[in-house]
């Protein structure tokens, strides 16, 4: 089944903003350097933190969520403010944070592929969300490398 066309539109054009980034970054501008660095990791764990929102979201909407679902839907948000950890203590950053949630975004396929077989999730979900996590965490995962 095909995901409706306005998520697919919308989901594709949430792929932007890390692009931008990359072709910021690729241009090798110093002055907007940092400032590209810092939205490019602010928009990961802003996305991750939007999953977990989705993740409990199908849970509320069920009769009978399971119980690892809520706990699951709240790891992202945790992994998002640790992410943060060496930036607020002047730690290496934002590398290694880039790194933790580009995996996020890409593990978080392995939750969404359980709430489809389960039937918590439209039958479409993971036509839209492999293409996004994986192009996200991916672009999250080459920002460091630029």
């Amino acid at each position: 089944m095909i995901p409706p066309k306005i998520a697919r539109l919308l989901g594709l054009a949430g792929l932007l903003p890390q692009i931008f980034v990359v072709l910021v970054l690729l241009e090798h501008n110093g002055e907007l350097r940092y400032l590209a660095l810092s939205l490019g990791y602010a928009y990961a764990a802003l996305i991750l933190s939007f999953l977990g929102g989705i993740w409990w979201g199908l849970a509320a909407r069920s009769d009978t969520p399971p119980v690892w679902l809520w706990v699951v839907a709240v790891i992202p948000s945790l992994i998002a403010l640790g992410s943060a950890v060496p930036w607020a203590t002047g730690q290496a950053w934002p590398g290694p944070s880039l790194y933790v949630l580009g995996v996020s975004l890409i593990l978080s396929l392995l939750v969404d592929w359980r709430l489809q077989k389960m039937g918590l999730a439209p039958p479409w979900w993971l036509q839209l969300r492999v293409p996004l996590s994986v192009g996200l965490g991916t672009l999250s995962l080459v920002i460091p490398l630029l």
